[in-house]
């Protein structure tokens, strides 16, 4: 008899075809490259930033984080919660080199790898290349090659979907492997904080908590319609999580959906003094991005304002911009569709391209202002 396990998809005749993946996040990455590459650091409190007013954390070692120091904190409250902290100017060349090392580990043992950044990555190895018996074990022999071959620490979640995959990679960081098998799935969610279900930030868990929803258990007692009049279609996919479904394939090489630089100012500044930095923004975006930026069908602009509200302006035009001084005049037309007055000043500001296109499909053209006041 078919499986009704919706944990474990039905193949065309009806046979179940249960899915393993693993999800493996890299350990404090960016500081861990820096102490192994660097002796001196390890076991010191290392926070990845570059110094100044309006700098962010990168990344904390876990001898940083001891002291309440976590990424995208500012570089100044960083400073202050750990005053010992030995902070590293950021060298993404280096990190990006690590990445491609440990991706290279991966391809050893499945073809099936959606990486989610520099630190992270699905793997489906449902069918594996090495022929090892479990999912288990393919997770542990990761491990167990990326510490011995690259010297770096990698944390590990198993289980028969990508969501269930997620939480147990962070379940016993750093340095953990955990196991959700199809049939604990229930029992395993129930007791969780909504805040551990990916995608649930503090806005949401606030609203989420504002109409008696703090577990998933919360969550899978709501039927669906209640949980759309909450959430809208957010909603139905709660509503799949709370009952740890989750169909989304591993999907390989999966194409970018937008590209950007964003940088913030030394000091807030007026609309006018922008100009020299949405050019250097926009060259970086060419530069780092020419082959896929050709498929992008929209310009994007964005700044931030000294009360921190977030402003945005995109233009799609009747073909993609075909070089750096096409996209830079795009993201300048932008800014003058800013209508602020002459007061108003900005903390920081960024260019981007999204709209892919990969096929050879007429664009519509569009504007898109927007303007999202903080939470």
């Amino acid at each position: 008899m078919p499986s009704q396990n919706p944990l474990i998809p039905l193949s065309v005749n009806g046979a179940p075809t249960p899915r393993k993946i693993v999800h493996i996040d890299m350990d404090a990455f960016y500081a861990s490259v820096e102490q192994r590459d660097n002796p001196d650091l390890r076991g010191r409190p290392v926070v990845v930033a570059w110094r100044g007013n309006r700098s962010v954390v990168c990344a904390a070692s876990y001898e940083a984080r001891r002291f309440g120091v976590r990424s995208a904190m500012p570089a100044l409250t960083a400073e202050r919660l750990c005053p010992g902290a030995v902070f590293i100017p950021p060298d993404f060349v280096r990190y990006k080199e690590a990445s491609r090392a440990i991706r290279g580990i991966f391809e050893r043992h499945t073809d099936l790898i959606e990486p989610l950044s520099l630190d992270e990555a699905y793997l489906d190895v449902t069918e594996n290349k090495t022929g090892l018996p479990t999912a288990t074990l393919v997770a542990k022999t990761i491990r167990q090659q990326i510490r011995a071959e690259l010297n770096l620490v990698a944390s590990a979640g198993v289980a028969p979907n990508k969501f269930l995959a997620k939480i147990a990679s962070d379940w016993k960081k750093p340095d953990g492997l955990f196991v959700i098998q199809p049939h604990e799935a229930q029992s395993f969610l129930q007791p969780l904080t909504v805040g551990r279900i990916p995608g649930v930030g503090q806005v949401t868990e606030s609203r989420m908590k504002a109409v008696g929803i703090a577990t998933i258990s919360d969550l899978f007692n709501l039927d669906l319609a209640q949980l759309e009049a909450h959430f809208g279609r957010y909603g139905i996919r709660l509503h799949q999580l709370a009952r740890g479904i989750d169909h989304n394939p591993v999907v390989p090489n999966r194409a970018s959906k937008s590209i950007s630089a964003e940088d913030t100012f030394e000091r807030d500044i007026p609309l006018a003094e922008t100009e020299l930095l949405i050019r250097r923004l926009a060259e970086k975006v060419w530069r780092g991005s020419s082959e896929n930026a050709r498929c992008a069908r929209t310009v994007v602009l964005k700044l931030k304002t000294r009360e921190f509200a977030t402003i945005t302006r995109s233009l799609t035009p009747l073909s993609p911009p075909c070089s750096c001084n096409e996209l830079t005049a795009i993201a300048l037309s932008l800014r003058e569709r800013v209508e602020f007055g002459p007061h108003q000043l900005f903390r920081l500001v960024g260019v981007g391209l999204s709209n892919f296109q990969l096929e050879d499909i007429p664009p519509t053209p569009a504007h898109l202002d927007n303007i999202h006041q903080p939470n």
